[in-house]
């Protein structure tokens, strides 16, 4: 199992995504400026419900405020019913997951979470599983 999102490799294109997502994760690790990875829910189940502006939200602010963050996205993450889904990684490997996210949810997790260090329960998806 690839912590990456892909389970099984069964193209060439998911060898490529393998191959882009870790030369991404040791990048943040040798980058002293990267405290987290950020990864955003594109499939066709996060697109319909709204992730393509999430997206765009997080990459302008990570551009905008220059925060110290990495934006990736990724295939179906797994809980169609909560997306837009949005994966913040540490440099430890520690994951928040924040569910239901739109693009002004994303400015606030870029900010508070982000720029300042503090996870948004609210946001998360222990939240939603209580």
């Amino acid at each position: 199992l690839y912590k990456g999102g892909i389970t099984q490799m069964k193209s060439l294109e998911d060898l490529k995504k393998i191959r882009e997502a870790a030369k991404n994760n040791m990048a943040m690790r040798s980058d002293a400026k990267q405290k987290y990875r950020v990864v955003v829910g594109m499939a066709t189940c996060g697109i319909a419900a709204g992730a393509r502006p999430v997206l765009n939200a997080l990459v302008e602010e990570v551009a905008d405020k220059n925060l110290p963050a990495t934006v990736l996205q990724t295939g179906c993450i797994g809980m169609c019913t909560l997306e837009p889904i949005v994966e913040v990684f540490d440099r430890d490997d520690n994951k928040t997951t924040y569910v239901l996210v739109d693009a002004k949810k994303a400015k606030e997790i870029a900010d508070r979470h982000l720029k300042n260090d503090e996870i948004i329960d609210e946001y998360t998806v222990g939240h939603y599983k209580k």
